[in-house]
């Protein structure tokens, strides 16, 4: 069904009680849970027993490339800031020797039906450099016809053609970074971005055949307000793109360097931030995009909206996506895959990168094996933030549990939520609200194990 979270305006009060830190749960357990623990032998063993001769598993892919020209100082990503295209050459050929390295690993099928490039930049690279690591991805795997092959690129430094070839070489969904048209965000950001450029990218993609056209907004960001804001979902809206994501920006200056470039006093308020959020929600809803989730919009056409309704939306290191039955193979430094019932993340430095691939050893740093009690509340969470809802004889028949004493603890937490109208508990159901989709984090960090054994949460951004 279709999601709509109109419904009781928050209240300052509300907003205050609530706007704690929290993880975003592309994850469960999220990624600072994994330990070092887990190594490159671990997961070898892991990637030969889901993928045994005979046992054909669907797979999706990532990579990271981590190159930028320049530094947008929000940005939280693993990147490396370098005007030398030569790097990146060199980055290509070792992104081979991993999959050549994972591809002996595999004796089963090696189906993917399902790519993402992210990063940094993807479009650092140039034309033969794309060629080159599309070409050895189909040596070592085979690219399903009908897969979803999406890659983000920055309007800024995309070159003539570059979209046309991107859909010649299998590419058929993007992703563009604009977060605000405002100039006066956009120098507080150092993101210098024209309507002109991000539209033209947008216009390449539907005129190169592809099928899904992706625009990344974020807000809470330095120098906005509801004027400014309310101009550049104008423009996005006008644009139409098919999924719309809308990221709250988290300020962790101590963790994220780049960001001690912002002045506090230019971040909207949390008040402000909220006037933000509710005024994108009721302007992309208005102009028929279905609120999938946290984060994202998308067009009642799209595999994201008819995913939800089908009741296959899934949430990843990604985000949302359409496929949840396939194990998650990603490649580059800070790359995670999830395999079987396990999470691990590549070494984050180039030279890290590099030395562990040169002796012939894959570059896993940390990574987790999860126990059934990660999975039941995997599970948990998942339906929370996909479908705003758990059915709760299905979760105790799939992990053999009674829900209410399995969760004694954590629905007597829950009672400060339900009180302020966030959630409804019935005997066949829980449920989130209209109101309570605002506040999707708190709920789900209520069932999170790890946060409730007292760790700390700084290193998180707020929820709302």
């Amino acid at each position: 069904m279709q999601q709509n979270p109109s419904g009781p305006p928050v209240s300052v009060e509300l907003l205050k009680r609530f706007d704690v830190s929290g993880p975003r749960y592309t994850s469960y357990p999220t990624a600072d849970r994994l330990i070092e623990a887990f190594t490159a032998s671990t997961y070898e063993g892991w990637l030969r027993k889901r993928f045994m001769a005979g046992l054909p598993r669907p797979i999706s892919l990532y990579f990271h490339i981590p190159f930028c020209e320049s530094i947008c100082y929000y940005c939280g990503c693993n990147k490396v800031i370098t005007k030398d295209h030569g790097r990146s050459a060199r980055y290509v050929k070792y992104l081979q020797k991993e999959m050549q390295l994972v591809r002996g690993l595999l004796s089963g099928s090696r189906s993917v039906v399902q790519m993402h490039w992210g990063g940094g930049t993807p479009n650092f690279l140039d034309g033969q450099e794309m060629q080159e690591l599309v070409h050895g991805i189909r040596e070592n795997f085979t690219l399903e016809a009908r897969g979803e092959f999406s890659i983000e690129l920055d309007p800024r430094t995309v070159k003539p053609g570059y979209v046309e070839r991107l859909g010649q070489l299998g590419f058929n969904r993007v992703s563009l970074g604009v977060q605000d048209f405002d100039p006066a965000v956009q120098k507080a950001i150092n993101r210098i971005q024209s309507e002109a450029q991000t539209l033209g990218v947008i216009h390449a993609a539907r005129e190169s055949g592809f099928r899904s056209v992706n625009v990344d907004l974020i807000y809470g960001l330095p120098k906005q307000n509801v004027i400014g804001f309310n101009r550049t979902l104008e423009r996005v809206v006008e644009a139409g793109p098919d999924r719309i994501a809308l990221y709250n920006y988290a300020h962790l200056p101590t963790v994220f360097k780049p960001q001690r470039r912002i002045a506090e006093a230019d971040l909207p308020t949390p008040d402000a931030k909220l006037q933000l959020l509710s005024l994108a929600i009721r302007r992309l809803t208005a102009a028929g995009y279905v609120y999938v989730g946290m984060d994202h919009f998308a067009k009642p056409e799209d595999d994201l909206a008819v995913a939800q309704r089908q009741g296959r939306l899934h949430r990843n290191f990604q985000g949302y996506s359409t496929h949840a039955d396939t194990d998650l193979i990603a490649f580059g430094i800070s790359a995670i895959s999830q395999v079987g019932p396990t999470y691990s993340q590549n070494v984050k430095t180039l030279d890290e990168y590099y030395f562990q691939l040169d002796q012939g050893v894959l570059p896993v740093m940390r990574g987790i094996e999860v126990t059934a009690d990660d999975l039941l509340r995997r599970a948990l969470i998942q339906a929370l933030m996909c479908h705003f809802e758990v059915p709760i004889q299905s979760l105790e028949v799939a992990h053999l549990i009674d829900f209410r004493k399995y969760f004694a603890a954590e629905l007597d937490d829950l009672k400060a939520l339900r009180e302020a109208g966030l959630v409804e508990l019935s005997e066949e159901y829980l449920t989130v609200t209209p109101l309570g989709r605002y506040f999707i984090r708190n709920i789900c960090m209520v069932f999170d194990r790890y946060l409730r054994e007292g760790r700390e949460r700084a290193r998180y951004s707020k929820a709302v």
